[in-house]
Parts: C-alpha cells; sequence; structure tokens
C-alpha cells in the first residue's frame, strides 16, 4: 500500500516554501482555525504540565465527565463511561474505522482523510454524492441502492458517515435529510459515525440543527474535539460518544487505542476538562470565533459571486466550495494550479476530496486570513467589523484582483484552444 501525505498538509507545506522564497500568497487551502489560544487554556496546561503518566487509556474521568456535560446540555444526555478521548478527533476516527470494521459510506466530497482512513484499514468506501445543495451527507435516496449491490457483491458494509457542518463545502444537512439517513442506517443496519466538530462553529445559531444521535441513539457515534472552536489544532484532544449498550464497540475501540496512542497527553487533558466544561471566558471566545469565521466567510463568498463564480452559500466552520467549471481551464487540478502559479491563490483542489476531477471545484478556507501574528488576529477577533482592518481588507482585495484576472480574457488563444479541449464537466 503506497501512502501519500494528507493533501492538506501537503498544500501548507508548499504555500509556506512559496513564502519563504519571496511569493505572495493567499492561503486558502489550510483549515486550521487561525486564532490564538485563550489564556486560561495556557494556564490550566501550564498548571497540569508536571502531569506525566500515561492514564487511563479511555482518557481522564474528569475529561470524560466534562465531554458528557458537554453532549448533555445539547439534549443528548451522555454516561461518561460512554465516552472515550483520543489525541484528536482525526486518531479517534480512525480508531472507529478499525474497531468498527467492514466497508464505509461516504459523502462527495467529504474531507480527504475519510478515504484515505478508510485505504489505510482495509475499507473500501463507498463514495455517494451528497444531496443537491447540501454537503456532509450521502444522499438518502442512493444510499439503499449502494449498500445493497455493494453487499450483493459479498462486501461487508458496516457504517456510513457524515460532517455537520461540513468540511470541504461548508454546509449543513437539513434535519429532513438526516431523518431519512437515520431510517436507512437502521434498515440497514448501518453505524452512524457523525463527524461535529464544526458544531460550534454555525455562522447562524438558530439555523436548525439535528446529530444522528438524537434520532438514532442506539446506532450514532459522535466525535468532536477542540481544533476548531479553541483553535488547538496542536493540541491534539478530541473525544468520541458512544451508544448505550454498544459494549463490544467499546472494547475494541478501546484495544485500537491502547496499541496506538495509550492515552492522550495528560496535561492536554486537563485543559480539554476545563474546555468542556463551558466556562463564561471560553464560550464567549467560541461566540467571537463564529462571528469572525462567518463575516470573512460571508466576504470571500462575495468576492467569487461578484467574478461570477458559484459557490453554495457557507453556514458554518471556515470554508466554502465555489465551482470554477464554466471557465474552461480544465479541471481541479488544473484550476489550483492557475489560482497558485499565475494568480497567487492557494486552494485545495475538489479532486482531493473525493469530488469528478474533471469538474473545476475547489476548497477554500479563510481562517488563514485573519493575520500574520497574534496579535493581528487577536485583534480580528475582537473586532466589531473586522472586514474592514487594513490586512484583512488587503487579502480580500488580493483574491479579488485574483479572481478578476482568471476571469476575464486572457492569453487568447491559448485560454480558447484550451476550452476546445476540455470537454463541460458533468456536475452530478
Amino acid at each position: 500500500m503506497t501512502v501519500t501525505l494528507s493533501a492538506t498538509l501537503a498544500a501548507n507545506e508548499d504555500i509556506d516554501r512559496r513564502r519563504r522564497a519571496g511569493e505572495r500568497v493567499l492561503h486558502l487551502a489550510f483549515g486550521e482555525a487561525g486564532l490564538p489560544v485563550h489564556p486560561a487554556l495556557r494556564d490550566r496546561l501550564a498548571a497540569a504540565s508536571e502531569r506525566n503518566g500515561y492514564g487511563p487509556v479511555a482518557g481522564a474521568s474528569e475529561l470524560r465527565t466534562a465531554a458528557a456535560g458537554y453532549w448533555t446540555r445539547r439534549g443528548l444526555i451522555t454516561d461518561p463511561e460512554l465516552v472515550v478521548s483520543g489525541p484528536g478527533s482525526k486518531s479517534l476516527l480512525y480508531g472507529l474505522l478499525l474497531a468498527i470494521g467492514g466497508d464505509v459510506v461516504l459523502p462527495v466530497p467529504s474531507w480527504v482523510s475519510y478515504a484515505a482512513q478508510a485505504d489505510l484499514v482495509g475499507s473500501r468506501p463507498i463514495l455517494v454524492p451528497a444531496p443537491p445543495g447540501e454537503g456532509g451527507v450521502p444522499d438518502p435516496d442512493l444510499v439503499a441502492a449502494e449498500v445493497r449491490r455493494a453487499r450483493a457483491q459479498g462486501r461487508t458494509v458496516s457504517s456510513l458517515l457524515v460532517t455537520l457542518p461540513d468540511n470541504p463545502t461548508g454546509r449543513l444537512a437539513s434535519p429532513a435529510t438526516i431523518g431519512r439517513l437515520a431510517e436507512i442506517a437502521r434498515e440497514l443496519d448501518l453505524m452512524i459515525i457523525s463527524d461535529e466538530i464544526y458544531r460550534d462553529l454555525l455562522h447562524d445559531p438558530a439555523l436548525p440543527y439535528t446529530s444522528p444521535a438524537e434520532l438514532a441513539p442506539e446506532r450514532t457515534v459522535i466525535t468532536t474535539g477542540l481544533s476548531k472552536s479553541l483553535a488547538l489544532g496542536g493540541w491534539r484532544i478530541g473525544v468520541a460518544r458512544l451508544p448505550a449498550g454498544a459494549h463490544a464497540l467499546h472494547r475494541s475501540l478501546l484495544a485500537v487505542a491502547s496499541e496506538i496512542w495509550s492515552a492522550p497527553a495528560a496535561p492536554v487533558q486537563d485543559a480539554a476538562a476545563y474546555a468542556f466544561g463551558e466556562p463564561p471566558e471560553l464560550t464567549e471566545r467560541i461566540e467571537r470565533s463564529r462571528r469572525l469565521h462567518g463575516a470573512v466567510a460571508g466576504a470571500v463568498h462575495q468576492r467569487f459571486a461578484e467574478a461570477g463564480i458559484a459557490a453554495p452559500t457557507p453556514q458554518g466552520g471556515f470554508y466554502l466550495y465555489p465551482d470554477l467549471s464554466h471557465l474552461r481551464l480544465g479541471g481541479s487540478a488544473e484550476i489550483t494550479k492557475i489560482l497558485l502559479e499565475e494568480h497567487g491563490i492557494g486552494v485545495l483542489p475538489g479532486h482531493a476530496f473525493g469530488d469528478d476531477p474533471a469538474a473545476a471545484r475547489v476548497r477554500v478556507a479563510v481562517s488563514l486570513l485573519y493575520g500574520d501574528s497574534p496579535d493581528e488576529r487577536l485583534t480580528a477577533l475582537n473586532s466589531p467589523d473586522p472586514l474592514r482592518l487594513p490586512w484583512i481588507a488587503a487579502n480580500l482585495d488580493h483574491l479579488t484582483t485574483g479572481l478578476k484576472e482568471l476571469t476575464l480574457p486572457r492569453h487568447g488563444a491559448v485560454r480558447e484552444r484550451r476550452a476546445a479541449l476540455v470537454p463541460t464537466p458533468c456536475h452530478g
């Protein structure tokens, strides 16, 4: 098996290399929250720095209890014994694929690591497009037929995975879609893995949010972490909520964890327990983060729209998913290369997310536009109008200029020749 570097990490390293060489590159390729650590979290981490023992595989009881409280406050009464922590939700997702076994149904497009992790554990992902206008879930109307077809071929299909709200599209699946998906999962006896790491970053907190665990609690595992809501990606901490009665899955996940990561870092667990307790200073920080992500994502979406480039309106997190196929400059790899090398705009190609390579769709992450220094990023976080800050305004101007240059007739015969050679992609 050949394992390649994650597309997001590879793009991040490439853009950093170009910037060190003096190139002006707008970094829209890396899904990092882009904000400073709250001082209260730094203090908790420092105070716990002498905790150097391994601790329980499932995580410290304080962390599991705090995470259980986090879900209970969201209407999902949770027993701390059903919570397992790990070094990031990414590790927990990998452990769950191993523990559940069989093949997994994934939405298209979906986060780059889902299919890669499935390949690593020997699972063959079944890729099902998201419903039109939605993201993060496989279309319920297509799932049943795909699963039955795979099972008729002798494959074992055990689970399906959703992301609420989604990376890469920034969209949130509707309650009706989640309801239909829960019914199909029950009918086909599928576990649902619900990645809800962006849940607290909905741009409009009044937007209806339904977790599959509300409708199919007996078969839904939820994963989350602090890398997005509190910008703690480098601290590597996540938690999973298992269904009541899933004793075999609990044992299997702990067995996997014991052989891969033993236990999350003890000082980080202490800080995470404090964070999942949701003290006022941290809930206020998340609220500010939510507003900043929404404002900048909305402004970036507007710049694409003004350039005549369609993109679903982002609803959560810090992503959007424009479609540049109408420019007929090639597929996602070609348009990504043109944006980076000719216009200084770094994005990720849609094919990295399982999308049709012939379609020129790209994933845009706005969270590294907030500033190049901790002071700038903190100022953006606290600003009542971050779009007026000179460095954010300059970044948006750079984007506007690049998109305008991209969409204007350019290089005459070269563009015409490209258009003649590239068929219009299917948007299925």
